[in-house]
């Protein structure tokens, strides 16, 4: 039975001249009309990237490899005594298109396990920041040290085919793929807690590690699967796996890469928006006493809320129509482990209560809950309270989509990414106004 790798080699093997052909043949064929409002409004919904790892579907929301969330959920080999399925599965997923046996999966997990050891400076870099370091600047900066552990940037620079790039960007993603949790709880144990672990139990799997070395009995292992399958891609012109694409454009290595995806992740539009909804939820809890409010008292909230020009944080999305099938599969999960959890049964009534009136209001295109709206409930139930904390989580899960879209961006030889900018005259005269 072939290894991960050797079944990657295969499919690029197919991909390739799919490729050459569509550049050859279809190279002038117009894909997309671009609008003044999207060359202002940050390029959005324009069509103009690449991505076979994932599709955000404005109704069924994000498909990985073609598969719903629900189906990757199902079909994914689960970790021994485990509801979740393993990250190892969905990596071999996400690479290939395909659902691994149990078989593959194992030999992906044994794998990674082999490759999770961290040198030594790396925990040097961590423990030479301050203890009031924000945790996403430590996470950088450990991952951008391991720099010069970078198969890829050394035989690049002895020379090699570019057909061939492929093969060491593989070696660094799944290096830096098996240390990425090690990491996270390194740093969760420096800043926040004395009843971690900073011993591995090569044992577990991905999840199952990072769980033992926060310290965090079960379920949490399956919360740290979910959370991170959930989180692991969501297309290729997001912040942050946009970021990732564009610096490995370069030739840079997955480090850098990785690194800057991370950066890209800090900012408050786009990886806070979990803990900003946590935190409306707690300041609402407490406007009610910390009691549950009625229907009827929540509606006149949620109105107040509107009218006072505010937005409900974790409502609505760019491009979803529908309930986040993140939301759904954490909401179910949520009903299962954790139904009596006063956080959770707001959660509960907002989503009673708040798309009616987002409908009724109209302004909306989406009145929906989207996954943010769920995910900092969850980790705040099994104590990890730390706001900050929860993009780390974020940045870990994100790296498998923007490490595996990086593989193939190699494998099939796109070149620098190099937009053409105009000035705002240019435009002016293309629309008729202006001198």
């Amino acid at each position: 039975m072939k290894g991960l790798k050797e079944k990657l080699y295969d499919k690029i093997e197919e991909h390739r001249p799919r490729i050459k052909r569509l550049l050859k043949e279809h190279g002038e064929t117009v894909v997309n009309e671009v609008t003044v409002q999207q060359i202002i409004g940050g390029m959005r919904g324009i069509k103009s990237l690449v991505s076979d790892i994932s599709y955000l579907d404005p109704f069924e929301g994000i498909r990985y490899r073609g598969y719903t969330l629900p189906e990757v959920f199902e079909k994914l080999p689960k970790a021994q005594g485990s509801e979740m399925p393993c990250v190892e599965g969905l990596f071999y997923l996400l690479l290939t298109g395909d659902i691994p046996t149990e078989s593959q999966c194992s030999d992906v997990i044994y794998d990674m396990v082999n490759r999770r050891q961290l040198p030594k400076y790396v925990y040097d870099v961590i423990d030479a920041f301050p203890n009031n370091s924000h945790p996403m600047a430590i996470l950088s900066a450990a991952v951008m040290s391991m720099q010069r552990e970078s198969v890829f940037n050394l035989r690049y620079h002895r020379g090699m085919n570019k057909q061939d790039f492929w093969d060491p960007t593989y070696e660094d993603s799944i290096n830096l793929m098996s240390k990425l949790p090690v990491i996270g709880a390194y740093i969760y144990n420096k800043l926040y807690s004395d009843k971690g672990c900073n011993y591995q139990d090569p044992t577990k799997d991905f999840g199952g590690n990072f769980a033992y070395m926060l310290g965090k009995e079960k379920p949490y292992d399956d919360v740290s699967r979910m959370y991170f399958i959930i989180h692991a891609d969501h297309e290729g012109g997001n912040v942050s796996a946009h970021t990732g694409h564009l610096i490995a454009s370069s030739l840079s290595d997955v480090y850098y890469s990785v690194s800057g995806m991370i950066n890209g992740l800090a900012g408050p539009l786009h990886g806070l928006a979990n803990q900003e909804v946590l935190r409306w939820i707690q300041n609402l809890k407490e406007q009610f006493g910390n009691r549950l409010p009625t229907k009827s008292e929540l509606q006149k909230s949620v109105w107040e809320t509107l009218n006072s020009g505010q937005v409900i944080p974790g409502y609505g999305h760019a491009v979803l129509r529908k309930t986040d099938p993140r939301y759904t599969i954490q909401r179910e999960y949520s009903l299962k482990h954790m139904p009596e959890d006063e956080l959770f049964k707001y959660l509960d009534l907002l989503y009673e209560v708040v798309p009616p009136i987002l409908q009724e209001q109209g302004k909306a295109k989406n009145p929906w809950p989207n996954v943010d709206a769920h995910s900092g409930v969850i980790q705040w139930h099994y104590g990890v309270t730390e706001y900050d904390y929860y993009t780390v989580l974020f940045s870990i899960g994100r790296s498998i989509g923007v490490l595996s879209n990086i593989i193939w961006d190699r494998a099939l030889g796109y070149p620098i990414e190099r937009p053409k900018s105009i000035t705002t005259h240019m435009m002016e005269q293309i629309v008729g106004i202006g001198s």
